[in-house]
């Protein structure tokens, strides 16, 4: 389904900017309501700011008011999840299935009004969107 991308830290240092590096490359989170896509609700399609990697589309992005842009569902086999315990917690790193970039976290049952019950919360660093023709 996806075909995997694999460089080396200087590559992905040489094509993203340093905002992107950390948060794809480092695992770094941008602050609150300052990214780019937070409040962007045209319709298209959110890729990978790193490989192009179509992720989410603008049907399953919702506001939930937390800062970063939100998804209740990925496209089939375009993102991988992870344990991540690095906050002393167990969350579910979301990452991108061609190139590994981190994207954000998964966070499940907080009963938003959704059809998955889920919040795929992502820096907007680690997007690129692409408006509907």
């Amino acid at each position: 389904m996806t075909q995997k991308i694999d460089k080396t830290n200087v590559d992905w240092a040489k094509e993203l900017t340093s905002e992107q590096y950390a948060v794809l490359r480092q695992k770094a989170t941008e602050a609150p309501f300052s990214g780019e896509y937070d409040r962007t609700f045209n319709q298209g399609t959110y890729h990978c700011a790193a490989c192009g990697n179509e992720l989410f589309t603008s049907k399953t992005k919702f506001d939930a008011h937390c800062g970063w842009p939100s998804f209740y569902d990925a496209i089939p086999g375009r993102v991988v999840f992870h344990d991540d315990t690095s906050m002393g917690a167990v969350r579910i790193e979301v990452t991108c299935a061609m190139c590994g970039g981190h994207l954000g976290h998964l966070f499940e049952g907080e009963k938003f009004d959704t059809p998955t019950d889920q919040r795929y919360c992502i820096n907007s660093l680690s997007l690129q969107f692409a408006p509907e023709k």
